[in-house]
């Protein structure tokens, strides 16, 4: 799942002529573009969506949103474990040598989805 979540703004700088901010979501703090909403400040609060902040909100909204979230275990889904994914092998790791090129699957290779009995069953 994809969520927009409540952040508060701890810092903000100018990188490559694109201001950005360092943001807190209830614990987890993450790097996030304010190019949608440019006039925010340190302390207040935004929404944000795949690293943007596209919205102000007020303090007490955005607790109430963090606490629900943290209570429905949304947080956790939608952030992690921030320690068990640092301990975590790079994901072309899990797949094996050849997985992040896609070497391994021929030209022309059918997706997995459509091999065997029961993706001809599904096409009747």
């Amino acid at each position: 799942m994809c969520l927009a979540v409540p952040g508060k703004v701890l810092d903000i700088e100018e990188r490559d002529g694109t201001r950005m901010a360092t943001v807190d979501f209830g614990g987890v703090v993450k790097e996030v573009c304010l190019e949608y909403v440019p006039d925010l400040r340190v302390g207040e609060y935004a929404i944000v969506h795949v690293g943007f902040a596209l919205q102000r909100l007020d303090e007490e909204s955005a607790r109430k949103t963090l606490a629900l979230f943290e209570e429905l275990g949304l947080l956790q889904e939608e952030f992690g474990d921030p320690w068990e994914a640092a301990a975590a092998p790079p994901e072309w790791e899990e797949r094996g040598p050849g997985a992040a090129t896609g070497a391994g699957a021929g030209a022309g290779a059918a997706p997995a989805a459509a091999v065997g009995d029961g993706a001809q069953e599904a096409g009747r």
